[in-house]
């Protein structure tokens, strides 16, 4: 399973005032880092354990001797001028590399587990596209078994339009929908999640 399955993992450098820039909005920059570094934390710890490649994409430079043990995850830096980009250049790198399917997902997903992702690479096996739907119009998760150009072009990222544009150029291709979850973006989506609020008095 190792060899043909990648798990592409898209991350932000936990820097002050340069992440959860909107839920920082409500709580603060530091209260900000403080949930993003405790949804890295939850990530790393769904994904470590899974038998499959997995490759940390930094949105700046990688760090050393962070929470991301460089004996089970490949530290790469993203690389593109848009999401939508940087995106497209990693599933590129990833079957160029031999790879069969390919999935990625972002860090700010509290409710996601071991076995959801485990049970998407399983759907991939009989599916050419797997989709998990975010609460907020978009998607947590991607995963293909080759490189569709069009997903990641002409998208508002960011928005809530993103998973119903992406179906749209998905339309011919056997697609898979996860259940939805929620992602981590702003205050209302961690006000009533009692883990959360260790990290900010109530607004």
């Amino acid at each position: 399973m190792k060899e043909k399955n990648l798990l592409l993992i898209f991350v932000r450098n936990p820097v002050l005032g340069k992440c959860k820039t909107r839920l920082a909005a409500t709580i603060g920059d530091f209260a900000a880092l403080e949930v993003y570094t405790f949804l890295l934390n939850h990530t790393s710890s769904i994904t470590k354990e899974l038998l499959v490649t997995k490759e940390v994409h930094y949105s700046e430079k990688p760090t050393k001797n962070d929470l991301w043990d460089s004996s089970v995850f490949v530290k790469k830096q993203q690389v593109g001028k848009d999401l939508g980009d940087r995106m497209k250049n990693a599933f590129k790198n990833g079957f160029e590399n031999g790879f069969e399917n390919v999935i990625i997902i972002g860090s700010d997903l509290f409710d996601l587990t071991q076995s959801d992702l485990e049970q998407a690479f399983l759907e991939l096996e009989t599916h050419d596209v797997v989709v998990g739907p975010a609460k907020d119009g978009g998607y947590y998760l991607l995963g293909m078994k080759s490189i569709n150009s069009p997903v990641f072009k002409n998208k508002a990222w960011g928005t809530n339009t993103v998973l119903e544009a992406t179906l749209l150029d998905l339309k011919e291709n056997k697609i898979k929908l996860l259940e939805e979850r929620n992602d981590v973006d702003n205050y209302e989506d961690i006000k009533d999640v009692p883990v959360f609020q260790q990290f900010y008095t109530e607004q």
